[in-house]
Formats: structure tokens, C-alpha cells, sequence
């Protein structure tokens, strides 16, 4: 049975994430609070901002910048 959650991010209940897909405590809430619906939406959408922005994820500043885009996409809308 998959496991079901609020998602903040679609504001309903949803299919809950099988894993917990990025590190730490941030890692936590996003597991917790955001469905593998919306969290398949944030990854097109990095998709779509690392070739536009031409980003290199070996740089920690455009790590960092993905990160903050990613929190502003998931948890402020």
C-alpha cells in the first residue's frame, strides 16, 4: 500500500514519496509534506532552469541557488 500525505504543495491529500530523495533535514520535510506528484513537478522544473541558466552542479553557488529556487517552488506557492 503506498503511503498517503497532505501535500502542502497541491494542498491535498497525496501519494506520499518511496524514498527520501534529497539529504538532510530539508530532505526530511520535503518527504514528510511534499507527494511524488509535486515532487516529479520541481524536478521538470530544475530541469528546465539548469539548461536555461546553463547552470554546473559542481559549483556550490549554483547548487545553492537550485536549492533556494526548490524551496521557493515547493513550500511558497
Amino acid at each position: 500500500m503506498k503511503r498517503k500525505i497532505y501535500c502542502t504543495f497541491l494542498k491535498q491529500k497525496a501519494e506520499g514519496q518511496e524514498i527520501q530523495c534529497y539529504p538532510g533535514e530539508l530532505g526530511k520535510r520535503i518527504y514528510d509534506n511534499i507527494s511524488a506528484e509535486a515532487w516529479a513537478k520541481w524536478q521538470t522544473r530544475q530541469t528546465i532552469m539548469i539548461n536555461e541558466k546553463k547552470l554546473n552542479m559542481l559549483d556550490s553557488l549554483d547548487r545553492k541557488f537550485l536549492e533556494e529556487e526548490m524551496i521557493r517552488f515547493l513550500f511558497k506557492n
